[in-house]
C-alpha cells in the first residue's frame, strides 16, 4: 500500500495516486501510519508532487487514530516548510485540529508549527480571530511543547503580515517569562518586528522587555535589545537602560550586536539589527543557537534537566537529544 501511493506520487500519476489514497483510508492504522511518513521526505524535497492530492492527505488529519493523525500534521508541517501555498487549501483542518481541546497536544503542537509557516507567505489564510485566539489562549494552558509551537506560530504572523499582531501586544507581553526558552524567544522575536513596524503600539512591553535583558538565553536577550533599540528610535514614550546594555555588548555576539544597535552604536552586519527584514533573515541562526544540545545535559527544547547517561529523546517533550 504504501509504495503504491508513494510510486503514484513519484511518476506524478495523480489518478492512481487519489485511488491508492482512497484504498489506505480503508487499511490498518499501520499502515496509514508508515504511509503518511514515508510521504515526508517527499513533501520536503518535491512538494509539488503533493499538491493535487492535498486535499485528500488532509483526510487523515481526522483519523480515529491518534498516530495517524500525528504522522499527517507532521506531514503537512514538512509540506508547509517547504511549499506554503501547497498547503493554503488545507488550513481550515488545521486549524480545526489546532482548536480541537480534546486532541493529544503533539497534533495541536505540529498543526500549529504547520499554520506558522503558511503564515510566513500567507498571514490572511491564517491570522483570522478564531485562530489568532486559539494560539493567544493556549500560549498560558497548553503543555511546553505545544506553547513552543504556538508561540512560533504567532512569530510566523508578525514576520508575515505585523498589522496582525499590532492589537495583540498585551497577549504576547503576559508570556514573556514563560520557563521554556523557545516561547520566550518566539515572543520576544515578535515583539521586536512589532516594534520596528508599530512601535507605538509595541511601547506597552518596554518594562517586559527590559525584563528580558536579564534573560539566561543570549537569543532572548538580544531580541529584546533589538526591540527597545527600535522603539528608542521612534516617537514612542520609552528609555533604555544604558547601564544593562552596555554590559551585553560584552557578551555572546547575538546579544551583543543587538545591545550595540540599542545604544546607537554602528554595528557591523548585513542586514543590520532593528528591521523586519533582518528578524526573519537571523531567525534560523537563533533557533540553531538555542536547539543544538548543551554539554550540561538540559533539553534545548523544554529545559528538562537529563542525566548524563539519558534516553535517546526527551522524556517530557520527545525531542531528540
Amino acid at each position: 500500500m504504501t509504495d503504491s501511493v508513494v510510486d503514484c506520487l513519484a511518476e506524478s500519476d495523480r489518478e492512481g495516486a487519489a485511488d491508492a489514497l482512497d484504498q489506505l483510508a480503508a487499511a490498518p492504522p499501520e499502515d496509514r501510519q508508515d504511509t503518511l511518513q514515508s510521504l515526508q521526505s517527499l513533501a520536503a524535497d518535491r512538494p509539488d508532487r503533493l499538491a493535487p492530492v492535498a486535499d485528500a492527505l488532509a483526510a487523515f488529519l481526522d483519523d480515529e487514530d491518534r498516530a495517524v493523525r500525528l504522522s499527517a500534521a507532521k506531514l503537512f508541517v514538512a509540506l508547509a516548510d517547504s511549499d506554503p501555498e501547497v498547503v493554503v487549501g488545507v488550513v481550515a483542518a488545521l486549524a480545526d485540529r489546532l482548536g480541537d481541546d480534546t486532541e493529544f497536544y503533539y497534533v495541536r503542537a505540529r498543526s500549529a508549527e504547520a499554520l506558522g509557516y503558511v503564515a510566513l507567505e500567507h498571514p490572511t489564510e491564517i491570522a483570522t480571530p478564531d485562530v489568532l485566539a486559539d494560539l493567544r489562549v493556549g500560549l498560558a494552558f497548553d503543555e511546553p511543547e505545544v506553547r513552543e509551537k504556538l508561540a512560533k506560530a504567532l512569530e510566523c504572523v508578525a514576520l508575515g503580515d505585523p498589522d496582525r499582531l499590532r492589537h495583540h501586544v498585551g497577549n504576547l507581553t503576559d508570556r514573556l517569562d514563560d520557563d521554556v526558552e523557545l516561547v520566550r524567544y518566539h515572543l520576544c522575536t515578535s515583539l521586536a518586528v512589532l516594534a520596528c513596524v508599530h512601535p507605538e503600539t509595541t511601547a506597552e512591553a518596554d518594562d517586559a522587555l527590559v525584563d528580558r535583558l536579564d534573560d539566561d538565553s543570549e537569543h532572548v536577550r538580544g531580541r529584546a535589545a533589538e526591540a527597545l533599540g527600535a522603539l528608542d528610535r521612534s516617537d514612542a514614550d520609552v528609555s533604555v537602560p544604558r547601564e544593562v546594555l552596555a554590559d551585553l555588548t560584552d557578551g555572546p555576539d547575538f546579544a551583543a550586536r543587538r545591545a550595540a544597535f540599542a545604544l546607537g552604536e554602528r554595528v557591523d552586519a548585513d542586514p543590520k539589527p532593528g528591521s523586519v527584514i533582518s528578524i526573519r533573515a537571523t531567525t534560523d541562526e537563533a533557533i540553531a543557537g538555542i536547539t543544538t544540545p548543551e554539554a550540561d545535559g538540559e533539553c534545548a527544547h523544554c529545559g528538562l534537566d537529563l542525566p548524563e547517561t539519558g534516553p535517546p529523546m526527551c522524556p517530557r517533550c520527545g525531542a531528540p537529544q
